[in-house]
């Protein structure tokens, strides 16, 4: 999230919510311009550490930190169904609340992300950063610290993607500065990548898979 940025989307944006109606239609005119090849890539790139067997860590602050959860959940019990396949592994770093209040009240809250990040990743697992605006000093230092251990880093982020575009192998940035319609969108570009991830999973043969996702290989 951005600081101050609830308050000044607020403001910037008042004239926009009249009615319900007149968000919804600003909210089907940004659908089009959503990076939809930048949303395959990270479906390839998720594929590609399922495949392997690794584990994918994701991570946001306030409205982003229900999105990671989401994900996280949609992520494993949305593809338990899948007989045979390899189940993806998804952890939120938002959800252990007594973990998170340690780090930030002994430490700093920047380090919240970084510091899980540094017990748990291994080379080739994925660190998953949700930013509406991508400056949050604690999503950027967990994506530093995923780089130094040799982590695959993916990203959703709006505006122009912030500090964290450069810090992500893939950023998918939705064009635009309506806080609110970020959210929306992140949540439903996630969905999108749950149900071309199952799809694939379900569907799709080993070597379609590696293929698929050998773009990513480091």
């Amino acid at each position: 999230m951005v600081p101050g940025g609830y308050e000044n989307s607020v403001q910037q944006h008042a004239a926009e919510a009249l009615s319900a109606q007149a968000y919804f239609q600003r909210l089907a005119k940004l659908i089009p311009q959503l990076p939809y090849a930048a949303i395959d890539d990270i479906v390839a790139a998720l594929l590609q550490v399922f495949t392997e067997e690794r584990t994918v860590y994701v991570f946001g602050n306030g409205g982003s930190a229900a999105s990671a959860s989401h994900m996280m959940v949609d992520m494993n019990k949305g593809t338990t169904e899948l007989a045979g396949a390899r189940r993806p592994k998804v952890m939120a770093l938002t959800d252990n609340v007594p973990l998170l209040t340690a780090w930030a009240n002994d430490s700093s809250y920047e380090r919240v992300f970084s510091e899980q990040l540094k017990s748990f990743l291994r080379n080739r697992d994925v660190a998953f950063a949700i930013s509406t605006g991508g400056n949050s000093p604690n999503v950027l230092l967990a994506l530093e610290t995923a780089r130094e251990r040799g982590a695959v880093t993916l990203g959703m982020s709006g505006y122009h993607g912030g500090k964290m575009k450069a810090l992500c192998d893939i950023c998918a940035v939705v064009p635009s500065d309506n806080m609110q319609m970020i959210e929306d969108m992140h949540h439903a570009m996630l969905h999108s990548i749950l149900i071309a991830v199952r799809a694939r999973l379900r569907f799709g043969k080993p070597e379609a898979l590696s293929a698929a996702a050998g773009r990513f290989q480091k």
